[in-house]
């Protein structure tokens, strides 16, 4: 599934936020939390190191970007917590993407909010089905989950 760990190696996983993830903690704090992307991101990498994760992180708010993110993912890391944000709902080119690596590279999808407890539109994921699972709604834990679960599987 994925590219062979060398001995010693640490499996690498990459958290991969979509657009208007970098918002986190500023906007609808009811709703994601108060906590920043950055301060996720320190809480995250701490968290996977613990587990013998070499943990990286990558943001973009623009669709290509996080395109070629997934492609070369292959090739750099073993697995990758995805949270697509809106694009999760609507891009079929992220999920194509996902799609044309998951034979290397496995794919966690998760969202800090519960994305069925939501607006109708958000009820729909087009990545889910690339994806060896979903986590919605457990905040931070559902990142954490992600990881745990690419830790179980790598």
């Amino acid at each position: 599934m994925s590219r062979p760990l060398k001995i010693g190696d640490n499996m690498k996983i990459l958290v991969l936020n979509g657009p208007n993830l970098n918002m986190t903690g500023i906007r609808k704090k009811n709703v994601y939390g108060a906590q920043t992307l950055d301060e996720i991101n320190r809480i995250l990498k701490a968290y996977g190191e613990g587990k013998g994760a070499e943990m990286f992180f990558y943001q973009s708010n623009h669709e290509g970007d996080i395109i070629d993110v997934i492609h070369s993912s292959r090739n750099e890391y073993d697995g990758v917590v995805i949270n697509a944000g809106a694009y999760t709902h609507y891009s079929y080119a992220i999920r194509d993407a996902i799609e044309a690596v998951e034979e290397y590279t496995p794919f966690v999808e998760v969202h800090l909010s519960d994305i069925n407890a939501r607006e109708d539109f958000r009820k729909i994921s087009v990545i889910t089905d690339v994806c060896v699972k979903q986590f919605s709604g457990y905040g931070i834990d559902s990142y954490k989950m992600g990881i745990d679960l690419l830790c179980e599987i790598l």
